[in-house]
């Protein structure tokens, strides 16, 4: 991450002005860049229906992480507030917000529920806070596969609106190996996330004859569509089998859509990152040139009734978009566009 330049303050060498790792100033040139993106995603947000909300920077700790997954929590930047001396939080995320506000704010309103936003996070690296521009959507009321399959189309049609035309989408299904992993070691879903199949071999023995072909093929349950067909010779129990073909559903109607699917596609039944956060489908999206995914989301039906007073639940998927990634998107070329006419 680009640091300021060091310059001494009121001629004292001893002082300096500059800006904290993770952070940026964003000069003209650079910001009128960002803003024709954000623009271009909110655009299309709304051309589909999404309605913007905005939600504050900061919130009470314990109500921001009602929502936030373990990995999201450990990266959260938090501080006491001096007139309360409670505990308040920077976001590290926007999704757990738009969750609140539909359980309380947003409650008699009857769904599907439409929601876009735009607006920074804070996240903790491994050198210290990163600051991050977000816009993203959430679909709150409409279930699988008919939300996902809506939730993924406009992930491609905001990409296209940005001018980045050669991206791809990774697909999984958090069900499949969650089901697959239950009740085993931690290292053993690292593991998995790492690809090391001798490692999970080694892990999986001595379970059960069926459960351990599955658990040992999870590394390498990523490709094409084929792979829907190789998961579904390992699977027996009800749940896994209503999620693959859930995820099969999904692909169908995507290729129906608009026949660019079939090669924008890849399939990863070895994804276990958002194990606690994810209930069903998960997904990134990615640009040539770009080393991490320039968007990302999934389905998670039981992340608004941890706000809800009553404790319903509520099905929602949804997606953010990582703004300087489609910054670098465009940067490096990767708005070649990738012909194929669409299905009517």
């Amino acid at each position: 991450m680009e640091r300021s330049p060091i310059a001494p303050v009121d001629g004292d060498p001893s002082s300096t002005i500059r800006l904290p790792r993770g952070v940026r100033d964003l000069l003209p040139e650079a910001a009128a860049e960002r803003r024709a993106i954000t623009k271009s995603f909110i655009g299309e947000f709304e051309r589909w229906g999404y309605r913007r909300i905005i939600t504050p920077g900061f919130e009470y700790e314990a109500v921001l992480a009602r929502g936030l997954g373990r990995a999201a929590r450990e990266r959260t930047v938090r501080f006491v507030e001096p007139s309360t001396g409670e505990v308040v939080a920077l976001r590290p995320d926007i999704t757990p917000q738009v969750a609140r506000v539909v359980a309380t704010r947003l409650a008699h309103e009857a769904g599907p529920l439409r929601l876009a936003y735009h607006g920074t996070v804070v996240r903790l690296g491994d050198d210290g806070p990163r600051e991050l521009f977000q816009s993203g959507i959430e679909l709150v009321g409409e279930g699988a596969p008919e939300g996902d399959v809506e939730v993924l189309a406009l992930a491609g049609a905001a990409l296209d609106a940005a001018g980045i035309r050669a991206w791809k989408i990774d697909l999984a299904e958090i069900a499949i190996a969650r089901a697959a992993l239950a009740g085993l070691d931690a290292e053993v879903t690292r593991a998995v996330g790492r690809k090391d199949r001798e490692a999970v071999a080694r892990h999986a023995h001595g379970l059960p004859a069926r459960r351990r072909a599955l658990v040992e093929r999870l590394p390498s349950l990523y490709g094409g569509p084929e792979v829907l067909d190789a998961a579904g010779a390992l699977l027996d129990g009800e749940t896994e089998r209503a999620a693959l073909a859930a995820l099969a559903e999904v692909v169908k109607q995507l290729v129906k859509r608009d026949a660019r699917w079939a090669d924008r596609l890849s399939i990863d039944l070895g994804e276990v990152r958002g194990f606690d956060y994810y209930t069903g489908l998960r997904f990134s999206g990615y640009a040539p040139g770009v080393g991490d995914a320039v968007l990302s989301g999934g389905r998670y039906d039981h992340l608004i009734e941890r706000y809800a007073s009553d404790g319903r639940s509520r099905p929602a998927a949804g997606f953010a978009v990582d703004i300087e990634r489609a910054s670098e998107a465009l940067d490096r070329g990767a708005a070649s566009l990738v012909t194929s006419a669409p299905v009517e």
